[in-house]
Formats: C-alpha cells, structure tokens, sequence
C-alpha cells in the first residue's frame, strides 16, 4: 500500500488474452506513470543484461549472444514448477528493486499503475492500493491468444493453469474493465476511472 507522500498505486492486472498490455498503454498516453514488470525482466536478460549471468549459470544453455534465448530457456522451465521457482528467485527480487526506485521517481505524482500479470498469483496485490482486472468473454480470450505467432492450444491451456481464473480475479478486483468493446469503449472506461482515483472520490 502506499503511504503519505506517495501516490496511490494502481495494481493492473488480467490473464494472458484480455488486454492488459493495451490498457497499460493508455495509461501511459493519459500520463499516468507505468511500471511494467515484464518490460523490466526483458530488459535485464538482454546482452550484458543485470541478470544474465545468473541466468545462463542456473540454465546453462539458455543464453547467447542475443542475450537470453526464450525458448531455450522455456524448455527448461516448461511444466518443471521447481525449475520455474528458481528462475523466479532470481527475477522476482530484481523486480522489486526496479519497482522501488520507479515509486522514488515519480513520488511527486498522484496516481502510478503497477503492470503486474501475476498481481494475485504471487501476492503483488498487497502493494496496491486499487486492483484493476483486465477482462473479456472466454472465446474472446482463446480466439485472441491462438491467433499469436508460435502459440499452441497446449501451450495456452498450459499458461491458463498456472492464472488465478478470470472470475475470481474479478471478484478480488475494485474496478473491472471490459474489453470486448471497441478501442474508443475501452479508452472512455480508462479516462472515468482515472478522473475517479484522480478525484479520490472512492
């Protein structure tokens, strides 16, 4: 939670498919501060990368020249859940490092939003102040999903069991944005709730 003299955070979060990614954006175009978790993780496992020694030492393979290889190390953590542990325990406190010094940054801001795919899974929701759930009917989801490069029917249900399901995130959630809606709909969603955390009229 965020305390005085720090702005209110926003926890931005929804399963793979919904839209969360498009949302975050127009967060950013309205000028809220975003942090997003997976930008940060792929930023450190680039060439000379923060976390790529510890990376290719826990995998070995799973790094080149291009920094780390996704798929390669993907196959090593792939329904391995003791493999994926330990790659979290290298990730997920590097993370928390960036986030803190994002919050030092924009400490003078009202409102940030925190980019966070895996909010309730790993327990980030306990740093927000607000939830946000990212939501669209479940054919809308699979139909989005499948149509992605690479992506596989196993690979998908695969991801969908290790998510908390859309509905209970959407119990747990404070606000809920639909995107099943056209860009226009979903924008005017984002602009009224920014003009209500803005207002503080919660």
């Amino acid at each position: 939670m965020s305390v005085q003299n720090q702005p209110r955070i926003i926890g931005l979060t929804g399963s793979i498919g919904m839209g969360k990614s498009t949302i975050a954006e127009m967060f950013a175009s309205a000028g809220v501060p975003v942090f997003d978790a997976d930008a940060e993780v792929r930023a450190m496992q680039v060439p000379q990368g923060d976390l790529l020694e510890a990376i290719e030492a826990a995998f070995p393979g799973s790094t080149g020249p291009a920094g780390v290889d996704r798929d390669a190390l993907g196959q090593q953590v792939f329904a391995d859940p003791e493999a994926l542990a330990r790659l979290e325990a290298i990730m997920h406190p590097a993370v928390a490092q960036k986030r803190e010094t994002f919050l030092s940054e924009n400490s003078g801001t009202s409102l940030v939003v925190f980019d966070i795919p895996l909010l309730f899974e790993k327990g980030g929701h306990s740093l927000v102040d607000h939830i946000v759930v990212v939501s669209a009917p479940a054919d809308v989801q699979r139909a989005r999903v499948l149509a992605r490069p690479h992506m596989t029917t196993e690979k998908f249900e695969h991801i969908l069991s290790l998510q908390m399901p859309d509905a209970e995130k959407r119990a747990q959630a404070d606000f809920v944005i639909d995107t099943s809606c056209t860009l226009a709909e979903t924008q005017t969603q984002v602009e009224r709730l920014i003009e209500t955390l803005a207002g503080k009229t919660l």
